[in-house]
């Protein structure tokens, strides 16, 4: 009914949680090395779509005859900035913005759990132990 905790028993328990430890090291890593690549690729597609974009309203700002004409007859001679602009809104709609920050948001709420442990983790998902607090 009752169990013993032996000295094999404690070092046992030990293991399985240092084994713990290590396999949800390994799985976080993991996770935030697969996501690295994508995040990389939606950064530069969201760099190059903003300057792209930049470049076109300012071409679409400076052109004399904007102040003049209709909104829509002003993106109509602007093509380059309407499809930029359009291109960036839906990439936001699409909530690439998120995509671009995904590792930082998983290691932040990783952070946030692994606190109630003592621990931590850094960008890379590698674990960090604290010192255990003074009791007094």
């Amino acid at each position: 009914m009752f169990t013993v905790f032996t000295r094999e028993n404690k070092m046992s328990l030990e293991q399985t949680a240092c084994d713990d430890l290590k396999a949800f090291e390994r799985r976080l890593t993991e996770v935030i090395g697969c996501l690295q690549p994508a995040t990389m690729r939606w950064r530069i597609v969201l760099i190059v779509v903003s300057v792209c974009t930049a470049i076109a309203a300012y071409h679409w700002l400076m052109d004399p005859l904007t102040p003049v004409v209709s909104l829509t007859q002003s993106l109509w001679n602007h093509p380059f900035f309407a499809l930029t602009s359009t291109f960036l809104v839906l990439l936001f709609m699409m909530g690439v913005h998120r995509k671009v920050v995904a590792p930082n948001i998983i290691t932040a709420r990783t952070r946030s759990v692994l606190n109630d442990f003592n621990m931590s983790c850094d960008d890379t998902g590698k674990l960090i132990l604290k010192p255990r607090p003074a009791n007094t």
